[in-house]
């Protein structure tokens, strides 16, 4: 994009510094050739989940519980306290082209000795469906098995620990160190449908245009990293600090302005159930986004400061973008606009 950008509330105006000239515009003043409308009928067409998607996929995982919860129950050794839906549809910001589903399985933590649990869960996995899938359809991860279908449908299936807490409390176990990571499938569906109640149909729909411009950015760099779990706690951080969603260009504009303003060196935690006294004291991570569940888990403590920039610099991309878009005197140019953050289907 031509010419230096200058970054404020973007709620209320915009600026732009073009070949030494300063513009400033309010949204009212700007010609508005793409309008939220239109990003909700894309949105309809292309991002957006569809309800026959999520049926298939949870009738998919609703057989695979019932498969495990027989067979555990028929071959005694760990205790199955319960299985949950997880993940991005479970909370509703899950994607079109639904290949993937996350389900939890709880289990007795006493049950629990040297054996990996990971490793477990991958034999169950092996032995429910035999010799109907072949033996590597069922790899092991770090804290889960995947299970990977003739379809190309996966389901992550994730056992964790129960430790009895009414809250759903209960831990990851790495496979190889045998490390343990507290979470709460529960308390994780909690904090993401309170906000979204706040902005009902408004937030999740932003969360799945950030995740669907990570889609895209992904494509193009395979070496591109931004966790569905950190858009979803990003977007969450921006509705506790008051941004509104209504609009949805201006909520999408003011996400990417969070990323380039605070270059992502914020430290990001959320007070539902934990005080910020719980939080680490200090850290090196080079991008510190904390589980709301668990003071002691930065998602993105992987991160490199190399992936920080990279995700900032392409998120200074699609600000300007969308800034740019405000300003084209035809639509054809702000349609050339958008594509560059929803990408060359987006048509208008």
């Amino acid at each position: 994009m031509s010419g230096t950008v200058i970054r404020f509330p973007i709620r209320n105006s915009y600026a732009l510094t073009r070949n030494g000239v300063s513009y400033r515009k309010g949204r009212h003043q700007m010609a508005l050739h793409i309008t939220n409308a239109d990003l909700k009928a894309f949105a309809e067409k292309r991002i957006n989940l569809k309800i026959e998607e999520v049926s298939a996929g949870r009738d998919r995982v609703r057989f695979l519980r019932k498969r495990l919860e027989d067979h555990i129950a028929n071959n005694p050794g760990f205790s199955l306290v319960r299985m949950l839906h997880a993940g991005s549809v479970a909370k509703g910001t899950g994607l079109s082209g639904l290949n993937d589903m996350d389900v939890a399985v709880y289990v007795e933590a006493d049950s629990f000795g040297d054996e990996s649990l990971v490793l477990w869960m991958t034999d169950r996995l092996r032995e429910v469906y035999g010799a109907t899938i072949a033996n590597d359809a069922v790899q092991s991860g770090t804290y889960c098995p995947t299970i990977t279908f003739a379809s190309g449908f996966n389901v992550d299936v994730v056992p964790v620990l129960d430790e009895g807490d009414a809250d759903g409390k209960g831990y990851l176990v790495a496979k190889d160190t045998g490390e343990r990571l507290l979470t709460s499938i529960p308390l994780h569906l909690e904090f993401i449908r309170a906000r979204k109640s706040e902005h009902p149909g408004n937030l999740a729909q932003v969360i799945r245009y950030l995740k669907w411009w990570i889609r895209n950015q992904k494509r193009d760099d395979e070496t591109f990293k931004f966790k569905s779990f950190m858009a979803e706690l990003i977007v969450a951080h921006l509705s506790d600090s008051g941004v509104f969603f209504s609009d949805h260009i201006d909520a999408l504009t003011a996400v990417f302005e969070y990323i380039v303003d605070s270059g992502l060196n914020d430290r990001i935690a959320f007070d539902d159930y934990y005080t910020a006294s719980d939080l680490p004291a200090g850290s090196t991570a080079a991008i510190e986004i904390f589980d709301p569940v668990n003071p002691n888990n930065n998602v993105a403590v992987h991160y490199t400061n190399q992936d920080r920039q990279r995700i900032v610099a392409r998120a200074e991309t699609a600000l300007d973008a969308l800034i740019e878009a405000g300003f084209a005197t035809t639509k054809a140019q702000a349609i050339a606009c958008w594509q560059i953050v929803l990408g060359t289907t987006f048509k208008g």
